[in-house]
């Protein structure tokens, strides 16, 4: 017999969140979290996602023993302001049980009904800046921080119970040198005269603080054509300056700037913490730390996080400015593996962007979705 349990208290989330390690834990390409990290992120008093977010965690148990989890998402600014009546699934990881999956589904559909909402889609997080997906090729490819990993059974759990692909998401990466340094320095110096901009490249953290704010209105205002997003609050913006800005060596911050000083493109990269985090296997302490920041220090792997270009100035080449201001610094440091995190299929202008490095797809991930009526409940 399978049961659902509901997980509040601190020592429940803790098991929620511990879950996957059982999975997954003689699986070489898994990337564990950091589970204090993982509790702070589904932590209502903490996590900003909440102001506008409501969300439920679950698990399933079989002969008292946990065999799946899932989080249920219901993003109230997408609901009420942009009129889009979803339910979000995410944290989903269940072992090869069709059965766990279905209960662990109805649970989500119930949720969706009581709340009047038309379909759902998973799995998905809080926001755009969340992990999103189940795998569906690259199983036997390192994850990233960003990402969950997932068995090739979840897709077929999903497909067997009727949700139909929603979104699909490729994950590139290139090779440093199939970037040519000298061309993107001669773009970027003749856009750079054209259009009167200059790049900021920083030393310290302390020099990028005073731009992260503005850095993340640009984002908002460069990613909100894109299906489903959702703004970023200025709370949000605060919980992710804490979390991570701290931690980017400045080396991989780079930004662009008009001749009033006003931020116009950015790009964010950071070292591959993947096998590091691995090491450090859910914990910072005692060794966790060292772990990550040798990571740190003269990466040979890094991971693209996200370029953003004020509409004003897209398709002006302001990304060759980027590009040269990375190869730059990275050619300096010894880089020579970058990694996309992943885009959307139909993104094609992200895609434009990186046709000349010879991208490889080497993993491709996908949400499913289905309308709540059609789920079949018993």
């Amino acid at each position: 017999m399978i049961t659902l349990k509901e997980m509040t208290t601190k020592k429940e989330m803790k098991q929620f969140v511990q879950f996957p390690f059982s999975i997954y834990k003689n699986n070489p390409y898994w990337v564990p979290p950091i589970i204090k990290e993982e509790l702070d992120v589904l932590n209502k008093e903490i996590n900003p996602a909440f102001e506008n977010a409501e969300a439920f965690f679950y698990v399933a148990i079989q002969n008292n023993k946990i065999v799946g989890r899932i989080a249920a998402i219901i993003n109230w600014y997408e609901v009420k302001n942009q009129q889009i009546k979803k339910m979000r699934f995410g944290w989903f990881d269940v072992i090869d049980n069709i059965d766990v999956t279905k209960l662990l589904i109805q649970k989500v559909q119930e949720i969706g009904k009581k709340n009047k909402l038309t379909y759902m889609e998973g799995p998905v997080g809080f926001s755009n800046l969340d992990k999103v997906g189940v795998l569906t090729d690259g199983f036997d490819h390192i994850g990233t921080m960003v990402t969950w990993y997932s068995n090739a059974y979840y897709k077929e759990h999903l497909e067997q119970l009727g949700f139909i692909k929603e979104k699909e998401y490729l994950e590139n990466k290139f090779k440093l040198s199939k970037v040519d340094g000298p061309y993107y320095e001669r773009i970027s110096n003749l856009i750079k005269r054209r259009f009167k901009l200059k790049s900021l490249n920083f030393s310290n953290t302390k020099e990028i603080m005073p731009y992260v704010n503005e850095m993340f209105d640009l984002f908002n205002k460069t990613y909100v054509t894109l299906s489903s997003y959702v703004p970023i609050s200025e709370n949000q913006i605060d919980y992710f300056k804490k979390k991570y800005i701290n931690f980017i060596n400045p080396d991989f911050i780079k930004f662009v700037v008009d001749e009033n000083g006003k931020l116009v493109a950015f790009g964010i990269m950071m070292p591959s913490f993947s096998e590091a985090l691995q090491k450090a296997k859910g914990k910072l302490f005692p060794f966790g730390i060292f772990h990550l920041l040798k990571a740190k220090k003269n990466p040979k792997t890094v991971t693209s996080y996200l370029i953003g270009v004020d509409p004003e100035y897209q398709n002006k080449g302001l990304t060759a400015i980027i590009f040269s201001d990375f190869t730059t610094s990275f050619n300096a440091i010894g880089v020579e593996t970058v990694i996309r995190t992943p885009e959307l299929e139909d993104n094609n202008a992200i895609h434009q962007l990186w046709k000349n490095f010879d991208p490889q797809t080497h993993k491709r991930r996908r949400t499913y979705k289905m309308n709540i009526k059609d789920y079949p409940v018993k």
